[in-house]
């Protein structure tokens, strides 16, 4: 994808089909992904686990050239593999593998700004383990995707792109 085509790139994301599409500037679909999006349904406010809904843009991404299953926590690598084992010693960590995009909102007083601000609320599109569903909302506000997706799409969008939720 040449990097004028990729700046140009657009996200489009469905919480009622559990999607996200890769669209190309004339609005032809370039990838289409499943994805796991809050367990809570859509909702703007601080705090309320909702996946937040409107227009957005990629702020910042985390994760280039790091292997698939990078576990991070806070935005940072661990050092740690996803395992199965690691799984079993930390129940409840809610797991964010591979890569991060993470989000910014654009609509004042809707997902910008006190309140309800989707880049304070650290909501990003990232990786999950394998064994979570995808097509099932399932997260706590973040929009999941399987490790080999979210790399694809990292790499085929950059800082800056479009990303609308609804």
């Amino acid at each position: 994808m040449s990097t004028q085509s990729r700046h140009a790139a657009r996200v489009a994301i469905s919480l009622a089909e559990q999607t996200l599409l890769l669209l190309a500037p004339n609005g032809d679909e370039l990838a289409r992904y499943g994805v796991s999006t809050a367990l809570n349904g859509p909702g703007q406010q601080n705090a309320s686990g909702c996946t937040p809904l409107g227009e957005h843009y990629v702020r910042a991404m985390i994760g280039a050239g790091l292997p698939l299953n990078t576990v991070f926590k806070a935005r940072r690598p661990t050092g740690e593999l996803y395992t199965p084992e690691l799984a079993s010693a930390h129940p409840d960590r809610d797991w964010i593998l591979s890569r991060i995009l993470w989000l910014c909102g654009v609509e004042r007083g809707r997902n910008r700004g006190p309140g309800v601000d989707t880049f304070r609320r650290f909501i990003y599109i990232h990786g999950t383990p394998d064994t979570e569903p995808m097509g099932v909302a399932r997260s706590h506000g973040c929009i999941r995707m399987r490790n080999e997706d979210v790399a694809d799409l990292f790499d085929r969008v950059s800082a800056g792109t479009r990303v609308t939720i609804n």
